[in-house]
């Protein structure tokens, strides 16, 4: 049970963090690329963070799950289901939002695509906030029941 609840945690903080750094850095940073090399760097983009995003994301969904299968004592049910249904959101959100107008930018800069991204990806950002503060809250009355 300490491994499922350590390995919960420590994907979305992980999330948390590369949600903030994209979401008020890299993705305001795409509308300085220019034209003419964008549909490169949206590539070399995609590429490099799904290393860093689909593990994190596969660890968050199957601990998600397995914590509402596997309740800890100490956790409301509430709280278990409330994590579950913040990582639908965001898996929605990127599935109808993030990804098409990825799909969108891959052909080129398209400015529109781009305000959609950065606009849209405050559900995500915000929902991966709203866990973060979720798991640090049952993190620790997991850590006062131990």
């Amino acid at each position: 049970m300490k491994a499922l609840i350590l390995a919960h945690a420590a994907s979305t903080l992980a999330m948390v963090g590369v949600i903030l750094v994209i979401q008020l850095v890299h993705y305001p940073l795409f509308a300085g690329v220019g034209a003419d090399g964008f549909a490169t760097y949206e590539a070399d983009h995609a590429r490099r963070i799904s290393w860093i995003v689909v593990p994190l994301m596969l660890i968050e969904l199957a601990t998600a799950i397995a914590l509402v299968v596997h309740r800890p004592e100490a956790w409301p049910v509430w709280a278990t289901w409330a994590g579950l249904i913040l990582v639908g959101l965001i898996w929605a959100a990127t599935a109808f939002a993030s990804v098409p107008a990825h799909n969108t930018l891959s052909g080129g800069w398209d400015a529109a695509a781009h305000a959609r991204l950065v606009s849209t990806n405050w559900i995500r950002t915000v929902a991966w906030i709203a866990r973060g503060i979720l798991v640090v809250w049952t993190l620790g009355r997991a850590i006062g029941d131990a």
